[in-house]
């Protein structure tokens, strides 16, 4: 995993919750894993200090369809870049997961 700046970590941050605003993401872990495997999901966001099973769920899911996964924020971070209570967040817009994946560079 390549090291982030705190920077880049809030204007990922950012992204996010415009992605929210316009509706281009999956909260949760059954829509998330819904949006996976209908290849709707462009990147995914899962919080590194969720619950193991959930982590290891949502990185098989990732690794078997090949869709990016990044575990950098916390459950806590997740929640507030959106402003509700998540673990698990799919990106579903490709110009959304562009720019994010390109602040992680």
């Amino acid at each position: 995993m390549t090291e982030i700046t705190d920077f880049n970590k809030t204007k990922l941050a950012n992204s996010l919750g415009m992605a929210k605003k316009a509706g281009k993401i999956a909260t949760g872990e059954e829509l998330v894993i819904k949006s996976i495997q209908a290849d709707r999901a462009r990147l995914v966001f899962v919080a590194h200090d969720g619950a193991p099973n959930l982590v290891k769920r949502i990185t098989d899911k990732t690794t078997y369809y090949e869709i990016p996964m990044l575990d950098i924020f916390s459950a806590a971070e997740l929640s507030h870049a959106i402003g509700s209570d998540r673990k698990v967040i799919a990106v579903q817009d490709k110009g959304f997961a562009k720019k994010m994946e390109s602040l992680m560079k």
